[in-house]
């Protein structure tokens, strides 16, 4: 297994309502743009045997199952892509009252991990460069209007 990406961050929001937010994986089109739209089975409150898929704008289409959850300090889930099996691990870790430390993990192994992981890794880090500001923003607009 080799590491492709990890991004840290901080948001202004508490563990509990940062955990909560992101939990909420049907609503990731809001600040993950290049998402079209998440199935979660079962639909709902992400749980421990949750697994689902994740429809690309691009047309592409990622099967995931959680392989790890945690509450309030992480979840990982795994799925294919191409001859790949890419582990994504989101971590979460109080900082103080008022601000959480999140920080996204993809690992991925399998046949061709050196060049196919390259290039998945070069694409998915261009949307998270997209993605993670206005994840930091909505998270401080929720945290403003809950009084978190």
């Amino acid at each position: 297994m080799i590491n492709l990406i990890r991004r840290e961050f901080i948001v202004e929001a508490p563990l509990a309502v940062a955990w909560q937010h992101l939990t909420q994986v049907e609503k990731w089109p809001s600040w993950a743009r290049h998402i079209k739209h998440i199935k979660l089975i079962p639909a709902g409150e992400l749980l421990p045997q949750s697994q689902g898929m994740i429809y690309l704008r691009n047309g592409v289409r990622s099967d995931f199952h959680m392989t790890e959850f945690n509450l309030h300090r992480n979840w990982k889930w795994a799925g294919p892509f191409l001859w790949l099996t890419v582990h994504y691990d989101h971590r979460f870790e109080a900082v103080d009252r008022q601000h959480t430390r999140m920080t996204f993990v993809v690992d991925a192994e399998g046949f061709g991990v050196g060049t196919v992981g390259k290039i998945f890794a070069a694409i998915y880090r261009r949307n998270l460069n997209q993605a993670i500001p206005r994840l930091v923003a909505e998270l401080k607009d929720k945290a403003s209007v809950t009084g978190g």
